[in-house]
């Protein structure tokens, strides 16, 4: 009779640790902070008009404050706010959806007693140079003005001067499911940045854009910055932003891995659902072949465990991990991720890995897959997503190398990994 296999190759130790990164700083004041970024606007705003707040999907720190400040300044003005969700295909690409997403914000009609307007209608503006239609919000072209709140970041499908920002929300969030479809399909073809520039340029010259409430945050997820992107230089603006942005970014802190354990993915944590500017890996696919994979980090294997609340079934990004647990895939709402994979063009981020019950067999089976003599020895480190970067565990293999990392404290001796009886890990 057949017995079920379970690999018993050993477990390394852990040690508990904390990157240190420059600026971190808990006492920015996000309404003080609205306030003096969103002077210029006061007088681009009369009494009477009706202004579309355009807020996005991921998870900002102290967004529900910026954005009340935001109500709060333009109802001061004698303007007639409205919220606009600005998250292409996110939220299953649904109004419903979509209202579902900023309400686990808190941003909803109750907290900010102003309506929002989900509508995913939009008419097409123009086309760019490569014939491709630029769609935009049909609620947002018949307001009197458009301020975008997003942040400043590095993009996770592709490398350039520009990033994920005020650019990008016009084009692609207020786009709603069409637009951000249509950019995706050109960009895949022309260049991200080339597309993103053009559209933004159609969009800036016949839509009413006011500008950009920006973003800027430091790599521990706190606000470092915020700026207004005027539209009639949003693209300099951005670009000077965007180099800030792309200096605070945290990053693992070793190069080489055989294992990454990432506790969460999710949609507030990265557009795909763990940025590939930490892991190393393209939402297009990667190679399992150990000689081909040349990116930096360079990670042998990524197991991923759970999935956030606020991705609402969204999963996108499960398929650039090697493994991952049957309640994350059971987690996983199929056509709302599959709409997003499909909508950004990046089918590989969809696809289910090879899966098993608990952490505990899960992890084991990573480590089987390596071609390691002594598992005890591997190199593993383990995050809570790739957005928060400070806290982690690290095996005994890599104590070693923390003695000459000044932005590293090892807090603890290394010890056993822990399971509870359901053969789960404990939070970091």
């Amino acid at each position: 009779m057949d017995t079920e296999y379970h690999p018993s190759f050993s477990l390394p130790k852990m040690f508990r640790m904390e990157q240190v990164h420059e600026g971190k700083d808990s006492s920015f004041d996000h309404v003080m902070g609205v306030e003096k970024a969103l002077i210029p606007i006061r007088h681009r705003v009369v009494p009477g008009m009706r202004v579309g707040i355009a807020v996005g999907s991921r998870g900002i720190a102290g967004l529900q404050s910026m954005v009340a400040a935001t109500v709060r300044i333009l109802l001061e003005l004698g303007a007639k706010p409205v919220i606009l969700p600005a998250m292409g295909s996110h939220g299953g690409a649904t109004s419903e959806g979509q209202v579902a997403v900023l309400d686990g914000y808190g941003i909803n009609v109750k907290a900010l007693g102003v309506p929002v307007e989900p509508s995913m209608d939009t008419l097409v503006i123009g086309v760019t140079e490569w014939d491709t239609p630029v769609h935009w919000s049909r609620v947002a072209s018949g307001l009197d003005g458009v301020l975008v709140i997003n942040r400043v970041k590095p993009h996770t499908d592709f490398k350039g001067s520009l990033g994920s920002g005020i650019l990008k929300m016009l084009v692609v969030g207020l786009g709603k499911r069409d637009g951000a479809s249509a950019f995706h399909r050109a960009s895949i073809q022309f260049g991200y940045e080339k597309v993103l520039r053009d559209s933004a340029r159609l969009l800036l010259s016949q839509m009413p854009v006011l500008g950009g409430l920006a973003i800027v945050e430091n790599a521990y997820h706190q606000t470092q910055e915020l700026a207004f992107v005027p539209s009639e230089s949003a693209v300099e603006a951005e670009e000077a932003l965007f180099k800030k942005a792309h200096r605070l970014m945290p990053s693992l802190p070793f190069d080489d891995l055989d294992l990454l354990i990432v506790d969460r993915i999710g949609k507030n944590i990265s557009g795909s659902g763990m940025d590939p500017n930490v892991i190393g890996r393209g939402v297009h696919g990667y190679s399992t072949n150990f000689g081909e994979q040349t990116e930096s980090p360079h990670i042998k294997r990524i197991v991923v465990r759970d999935l956030t609340p606020e991705s609402r079934g969204n999963a996108i990004g499960i398929g650039m991990a090697d493994f991952t647990t049957a309640r994350l895939v059971n987690a996983m709402q199929n056509r709302t991720s599959f709409v997003n994979a499909v909508t950004a063009m990046t089918m590989n981020g969809a696809k289910v890995p090879v899966h098993f019950e608990t952490d505990q067999e899960v992890i084991q089976w990573a480590l089987s897959s390596l071609v390691i003599k002594d598992t005890r020895q591997a190199r593993v480190l383990r995050i809570r997503d790739t957005l928060n970067l400070e806290r982690m565990q690290a095996s005994e293999s890599l104590l070693r190398e923390t003695t000459c990392r000044e932005r590293i404290k090892v807090l603890g001796e290394p010890l056993e990994m822990i399971f509870d009886q359901l053969g789960c890990l404990p939070c970091i």
